[in-house]
């Protein structure tokens, strides 16, 4: 199970996407359970079981690589489709729903949720809180003011976007802000697949001749460039509610990701994004410390990242939250030297905040057993 497992994620890095999905669908037949041993030297390994769904590197918290050394055994255990739990469960000591959030895992989160209200082990990203990171869901659970700009996302229809591109409707009838231009994307795409910006009615016709699909997310488009006319995207992942600088995308354009920001080929980005690294707690995170507290606060999540830049007027500019999005040391030493030591950051806080939820955890075990010892040893009548 384990290397047809392996294999369909060989065939996904490759491009082979469905065939990948159907190797790791043969490997669930056969198991729906995987172990990846602890590394480092933690004696005895804290025991982390993660609760997954399949899907290609989208579908679940890439925990794998924030483990590196940690001195933590991995269970991945892979639930039904219908989110009930086997009655036999791996020993553990902390629980951790690794399932994000989407139209296909919506429905398996709620059901979950039941079960793990009643878990005898601390649950890391519960449910609940996982489903209020859905983008249509994220500007009313961040709310208004506090140093933040979140862009309503509403989803619609194409005979929606007929409307608009009929000049029958008007943007602010549909979000209740804003004007053009508008960001339209497909439901359920990710990495910019069908995102466009809109600027006019006949841009958004152009747009539907090139979708086929009949549902899609708008919301409204910020400028967010900066005084030299480069836009920069920072990840930020939050730990515990603290906040560390996973990267930094610099471009020209405004629909930025790591991978095309040509970062690998522009030594001094590389530069900025190191002194970025360097001077975060100083100077990103200490601007909006505020906003990214109550980012933390809002989310109710233990460990997730949030995908986020700077506007003009000095807000925080929140695109995206999740719990899947990508965090790892895989970037090649000698053109990123900072990174290792910044990952390295990241993946200490992930460790200790695991072993803090267990060690109150067993904390709380032990005072129970202690208030049932004492009263077992009080006598059971009252000498007269």
């Amino acid at each position: 199970a384990a290397a047809l497992f392996d294999l369909g994620t060989i065939l996904m890095l490759n491009g082979k996407r469905q065939e990948g999905l159907d190797c790791q669908q043969d490997a669930l037949h056969i198991s729906r359970l995987f172990r990846q041993r602890a590394t480092g030297t933690a004696e005895p390994p804290l025991r982390l079981l993660m609760l997954a769904v399949p899907g290609d590197f989208m579908a679940n918290t890439p925990v794998q690589f924030l483990l590196e050394g940690a001195g933590v055994t991995l269970d991945t255990l892979y639930v039904s489709p219908d989110g009930k739990l086997p009655d036999l469960v791996p020993p553990h000591d902390v629980l951790l729903v690794g399932i994000g959030e989407s139209d296909e895992s919506a429905p398996i989160l709620a059901a979950l949720q039941p079960a793990l209200d009643r878990w005898s082990k601390p649950v890391l990203n519960r449910p609940a809180d996982v489903l209020k990171l859905a983008r249509e869901k994220l500007a009313a659970t961040l709310g208004p003011g506090r140093g933040l700009d979140v862009p309503v996302t509403v989803r619609v229809d194409r005979a929606m976007l007929e409307l608009l591109a009929d000049g029958k409707a008007q943007p602010v009838d549909i979000l209740g802000e804003g004007a053009y231009p508008i960001i339209a994307r497909p439901i359920g795409s990710h990495a910019g697949h069908g995102l466009s910006k809109l600027d006019t009615p006949a841009a958004i016709r152009a747009y539907l001749t090139t979708q086929n699909g009949e549902d899609f997310c708008i919301s409204r488009f910020v400028d967010y460039r900066g005084a030299d006319g480069l836009f920069r995207k920072f990840r930020i992942v939050l730990i515990g509610g603290h906040p560390f600088l996973a990267h930094v995308a610099i471009g020209p354009h405004w629909m930025l990701h790591y991978l095309n920001a040509g970062m690998a080929e522009n030594a001094g980005k590389r530069a900025e994004e190191a002194a970025l690294m360097a001077a975060f707690n100083i100077g990103f995170a200490s601007r909006h410390r505020q906003a990214l507290a109550d980012i933390a606060a809002l989310a109710g999540l233990d460990y997730f990242a949030v995908d986020c830049a700077e506007t003009p007027e000095g807000k925080l500019l929140v695109f995206e939250t999740d719990t899947a999005m990508i965090v790892h040391d895989m970037d090649p030493p000698d053109l990123y030297p900072y990174k290792h030591p910044q990952m390295t950051r990241i993946f200490k806080a992930f460790r200790k905040m695991l072993h803090a939820r267990a060690h109150m955890a067993r904390a709380h075990d032990s005072l129970i057993a202690a208030s049932s010892l004492r009263q077992m040893a009080m006598p059971k009548t009252i000498p007269g």
